[in-house]
């Protein structure tokens, strides 16, 4: 049982923290919650930032999680634009930028991630952008509208789904676009080298070039402007803007200096977490893009920077503070629009674990479903310009059973029959 006179702090602004926020009310917590954020905007969801947002075609409000008075209906305490400068776990408190200490009796962090920066020359122009936060994407969409109306140039360096997500966007503002991208194809880590090709031929039809196999090695400018980029093969390409788009590193400096236990970054980094999302120490707790959390289905130590996982993973961690049983397997999910071309991947299949790749429909139509197998058993899906079956992948997945690659790959065989 919770006590009234309890109170929960939530260190975090993003997804994850107002998702738990939510949850400890819903849940019917009616002690003190405290969500705490060094941003100053309420708490909002990430997709949008690269796609609908970033586009245009979603307004600024469209990103928030709740409408601002929905804090204060709920009596949730909010404390935006102040960061939390350390957490003394023996005396429970939560130290703030100003000085002010919260004490807490669990928490909740959900630090989320910070993109990894370029180090070489010439970082520090103004024509070089990340995107991670609304106000990151405030500025990158300005930059690509007029990059768009002055026929300029953006270079991105990385074939993510970041990079290329915005790479879609700036196209459709019509600027001229180059990806550096060190590996053989985009997305070569999460999708291999046949189903990245595809990708490079989706941009490279609306008319982004690409240049693999190779890295940044300086960025030129003049006068604080970005003139050009240089990479590691010795050419030089016109540049008026960079996008550094190199992946995300979670913020664990405040569970590290706390002396919470950490997964080193050659295993996925993160803050260490158990199947309830909790860590070392019994009363705190992590959730989304900061956590690696052990997976009950997976059999493994997992960290995973999705939409999906902020959205279900606080509201796990909430429940777990409370005192619930809770066991967080979700199949780890996400999803991307380029153009147009929608997928969606569940599952999990890193570079090696999988044996076969099987396809499911018109590759070439890019309408299909292409599925990761070890053994026979899918461990991952995509579904791209097919909708309406990730409950049955991910029941797929969930079950572990050995399919036959002949009827995963026929399309007049229900994917439930295969379970």
């Amino acid at each position: 049982m919770v006590d009234a006179d309890q109170t929960f702090v939530i260190v975090g602004g993003g997804l994850a923290g107002a998702k738990a926020a939510e949850t400890l009310r819903a849940e019917g917590f009616n002690g003190r919650v405290i969500l705490i954020g060094d941003e100053r905007d309420h708490p909002y969801e990430r997709p949008p930032l690269s796609k609908g947002y970033l586009t245009g075609k979603e307004e600024r409000d469209s990103v928030f999680v709740h409408e601002p008075a929905w804090y204060a209906q709920n009596d949730i305490e909010l404390h935006l634009g102040q960061p939390v400068t350390a957490v003394e776990r023996e005396a429970r408190t939560v130290r703030l930028g100003d000085g002010t200490t919260i004490r807490y009796d669990r928490l909740l962090l959900a630090t989320g991630s910070e993109p990894r920066r370029l180090d070489i020359p010439g970082t520090g122009l103004a024509g070089v952008h990340h995107l991670r936060r609304l106000a990151h994407a405030d500025r990158l969409r300005q930059v690509l509208a007029s990059l768009g109306r002055d026929n300029g140039h953006l270079v991105i360096a990385g074939g993510g789904w970041i990079g290329l997500e915005v790479a879609a966007a700036a196209r459709g503002y019509g600027a001229e676009v180059t990806v550096v991208e060190s590996e053989p194809t985009p997305l070569h880590h999460v999708l291999g080298p046949e189903l990245g090709q595809l990708f490079a031929d989706l941009h490279a039809e609306h008319g982004v070039r690409f240049h693999f196999g190779v890295r940044l090695t300086e960025i030129i400018g003049q006068d604080g402007m970005v003139l050009a980029v240089r990479t590691d093969d010795g050419e030089e390409h016109p540049a008026h803007a960079v996008l550094a788009a190199v992946g995300a590193a979670p913020r664990t400096a405040l569970a590290e200096a706390a002396g919470l236990a950490l997964v080193d970054r050659a295993h996925g980094g993160g803050v260490a977490v158990d199947e309830s999302l909790r860590t070392s120490d019994p009363d705190i707790f992590a959730a989304g893009d900061v956590a690696a959390a052990h997976h009950p289905l997976l059999h493994t130590r997992l960290r995973v920077e999705h939409w999906a996982n902020a959205l279900n993973g606080g509201p796990a961690a909430a429940r777990a503070m409370l005192g619930q049983p809770v066991s967080y397997d979700r199949v780890p999910y996400f999803f991307s629009d380029q153009y147009d071309l929608g997928m969606e991947y569940s599952g999990w299949a890193p570079p090696g674990s999988y044996d076969q790749v099987v396809a499911r429909g018109d590759v070439g139509k890019r309408e299909f479903i292409a599925f990761w197998l070890k053994d026979r058993r899918v461990l991952a899906g995509m579904n791209v310009n097919v909708w309406d079956v990730t409950d049955p992948i991910q029941r797929l997945i969930r079950s572990g059973a050995q399919v036959d690659p002949e009827a995963l790959a026929d399309p007049s065989v229900p994917l439930e029959n295969l379970i």
